[in-house]
């Protein structure tokens, strides 16, 4: 009997024998669990991380005593947030053709040159991804993290951050969720404190570091004019904590404030803190700041679809913008959206 060929990249890639891993590269750099990347391929179920309406995210291989395979991929999504069958099935082609090509002495990856579902991330979250990944495999980390964590721990001084690696500073914030970071946020000058934040958005982090990150928040706030770019970055550093009070009591300060007009900000809290708008009340100041904010209408409508297309947020968004007892500026943004998308808008 013939052997039918694979119908998912995630048996295809299994089928040589390999662990395969998933991380999402779009909205956050961490892992996602197989059942719910199968679930998203097989059509079942949206993709749990979109970003401007697609999923990006790297399949990893993992083999005793080899170097992992890592393969950097992009698909569009539909209206539900669903995988595109017909990408994934050409892609599906264009692999069974490498392993072959790969079989007979070829180069195994291919099928990825040239290909317009292949991606490559920015340097960032190449960095960023590799420190996860290497921590994940309980792997060591790379040459650059001996160094940053020096710094953290201010045995270096706190002004030659400018010779601290951005790959060395991505490891130590995917290994060390406190100690010595939380001591080091009141010291750091803006610019290591905001690619640090940049890097803890994709982490888990202890309660220590997460006040820390709230007191520097504070601090920033009563400045008479605030770095926006800084209040953005502690956002987003705070993350994977705005689900808890502490840090939603936050966010609503942040929100009342003059500089929450800022797009940045605004797009920091909806595209990685997006969690602390589950709560109604700070959903209906994000859209009602957002409604005024400095750029505009264009800035209005990507933001709102963006964050339509997370899964945990379309229903309440949804709902939030049906509302008619928001402010006239908000109803009139929501209205124009609802012209130019024509049957597609988020709140159809």
């Amino acid at each position: 009997m013939t052997r039918q060929p694979p119908t998912t990249l995630l048996r295809l890639l299994e089928d040589s024998g390999r662990h395969v891993l998933v991380y999402d590269i779009g909205r956050r750099v961490g892992a996602i669990g197989r059942g719910v990347f199968a679930r998203f391929e097989s059509a079942a179920a949206p993709y749990p991380l979109p970003m401007q309406r697609k999923a990006r995210f790297a399949l990893v291989q993992i083999a005793d005593g080899a170097e992992p395979v890592v393969w950097f991929l992009q698909f569009a999504l539909d209206e539900q947030g669903l995988i595109v069958p017909a990408e994934r099935d050409y892609l599906l082609v264009r692999l069974l053709e490498s392993a072959q090509a790969g079989q007979a002495g070829g180069d195994p990856q291919r099928a990825l040159h040239d290909n317009p579902l292949a991606f490559r991330p920015r340097d960032d979250r190449m960095a960023l991804f590799h420190a996860r990944l290497g921590a994940d495999l309980d792997r060591a980390p790379s040459r650059y993290y001996a160094h940053a964590l020096d710094y953290f721990h201010g045995r270096l001084g706190w002004d030659q951050w400018e010779f601290v690696g951005y790959q060395g500073i991505a490891d130590v914030a995917c290994r060390h969720d406190d100690v010595p970071l939380a001591a080091a946020i009141a010291q750091l000058p803006p610019p290591p404190l905001i690619a640090l934040c940049h890097c803890l958005e994709s982490q888990l982090v202890a309660v220590p570091l997460r006040d820390a990150l709230l007191h520097r928040l504070d601090v920033a706030l009563r400045h008479p004019s605030p770095d926006v770019g800084e209040l953005a970055a502690l956002i987003r550093g705070l993350s994977s904590q705005a689900g808890t009070r502490a840090v939603r009591e936050r966010i609503a300060g942040v929100l009342a404030h003059p500089a929450a007009g800022d797009v940045e900000l605004l797009a920091a809290l909806s595209g990685r803190a997006w969690e602390a708008l589950q709560d109604r009340s700070l959903l209906d100041l994000w859209l009602a700041r957002l409604a005024d904010n400095a750029h505009g209408q264009a800035a209005f409508t990507q933001c709102v679809a963006d964050l339509v297309g997370v899964p945990e947020m379309s229903a309440t968004l949804r709902a939030a913008l049906r509302d008619p007892n928001h402010p006239n500026s908000v109803r009139r943004a929501v209205s124009r959206m609802t012209e130019k998308g024509a049957g597609r808008h988020p709140a159809a």
